[in-house]
């Protein structure tokens, strides 16, 4: 089960967005275009999901907390003054209005309306005429009473467990605590040797994890290994934080004996190539989740063959996943397989009075020729404007 569909409307820059998702979802587009308010979107829903919508929650969710006046539009058109969010997964389907006043906001927003729908069933409606001034979700209590197997009950884990991850390499490095430690890896990068030795532990009886953590390596080029070891002083320096344990690199260019290193030195690009492999592949993950700036502190070339192999990695393990990522480097539309649908990319813009537009980027047999005809790879395409999501400078 995956999400298929996400409605937004009226939340920052977005006034009104009905986006058809796949399985590996990549966003592009120019800095403040509204990239990044999409993933938070769908972070508000999963806290009205969780029954309640304030700045602890949506902490927990990765998603920025702000002042009511920052999350609704403010476009000089007349528009509504409550922002609204759905979700639908098949036949399955929720929605809420919420609102908080601006000159007074409350410590947490208002459910104006909510409705949950199973089909053509209707568990849950609340509308504005029947609203108090309730900042409780119906939805949140009415799923207690039904059976964890039930699709439902799936829908709602989906979307409960839904968070934003953008990691930081001082927190990668464990010279930073994250402020939101979660399960395999904190939002901002916590628990990484962690994370990395559950990992490990995984893949000495799963074949395809083994295979997955052999790719892993792959990716990390300078280093013919790594491995889980206790923090020593012969590895790290007596002024740094002292972790239990730490995760150990082999140059392999050095010679044997003075070629090891740990997350304190390494480069920050291997250390977020652990984090991405961490939460594609360890089944604690959540089955949907956002990676904001996926490519960062990555070279071209990696972040392409990170693309092509996080994709294989979504699309082919076992535990079912659903991702959700921007990006910024052009490499990473070279390492998409998007002729399989389930791998969709969309382009974000804003419109002429500033409102987030989002189109789906498809190959077409006119964008196959254009590319032939110029030699160009998509990432040509994409620098030079053919498909939208550049800044007009």
């Amino acid at each position: 089960m995956i999400l298929d569909t996400l409605v937004i409307r009226d939340f920052k820059s977005i006034l009104n967005l009905n986006i058809s998702l796949g399985k590996v979802n990549i966003f592009i587009g120019a800095n403040g275009s509204g990239k990044s308010n999409i993933l938070e979107a769908l972070g508000i829903l999963s806290a009205a999901a969780s029954g309640r919508v304030d700045d602890p929650t949506l902490n927990r969710k990765g998603v920025r907390p702000g002042i009511p006046r920052l999350y609704k539009s403010a476009f000089n058109e007349r528009i509504s003054p409550h922002i609204y969010f759905e979700a639908k997964s098949t036949n399955l389907k929720y929605s809420v209005t919420l609102n908080n006043p601006l000159e007074k906001p409350k410590p947490a927003w208002l459910f104006k309306t909510e409705e949950l729908y199973n089909g053509s069933e209707r568990l849950i409606s609340r509308s504005p005429l029947n609203a108090k001034n309730d900042t409780q979700g119906y939805a949140a209590l009415k799923i207690v009473e039904s059976n964890p197997s039930e699709p439902i009950s799936l829908f709602f884990d989906i979307l409960r467990d839904y968070s934003i991850f953008c990691p930081t390499t001082l927190t990668l490095r464990g010279l930073v605590n994250d402020g939101q430690t979660r399960e395999p890896v904190g939002i901002s990068g916590g628990k990484l040797t962690e994370g990395l030795q559950n990992l490990i532990s995984l893949a000495k009886s799963d074949e395809n994890l083994s295979e997955a953590v052999e790719e892993v390596k792959e990716l990390i080029d300078w280093a013919n290994s790594f491995d889980i070891v206790p923090a020593s002083t012969t590895l790290l320096s007596g002024s740094l934080p002292r972790p239990k344990n730490v995760i150990r690199f082999h140059d392999r260019y050095m010679r044997k004996g003075k070629n090891t290193l740990t997350a304190y030195d390494a480069s920050e690009g291997a250390l977020y190539i652990l984090f991405t492999a961490i939460l594609a592949l360890s089944p604690n993950s959540p089955q949907c989740f956002a990676i904001d700036n996926f490519d960062q502190a990555l070279n071209p070339r990696l972040v392409m063959k990170l693309t092509s192999t996080l994709c294989n990695w979504i699309l082919n393990m076992k535990y079912d996943r659903q991702i959700l990522m921007t990006a910024h480097n052009p490499a990473v539309l070279d390492g998409l397989p998007l002729k399989d649908d389930r791998i969709r990319l969309f382009s974000v813009d804003r419109n002429s009075h500033g409102a987030t537009e989002l189109r789906r980027i498809e190959i077409t047999e006119e964008l196959e020729a254009q590319a032939k005809e110029k030699q160009w790879p998509l990432s040509r395409l994409w620098i030079m404007g053919y498909l939208g999501g550049v800044p007009n400078v």
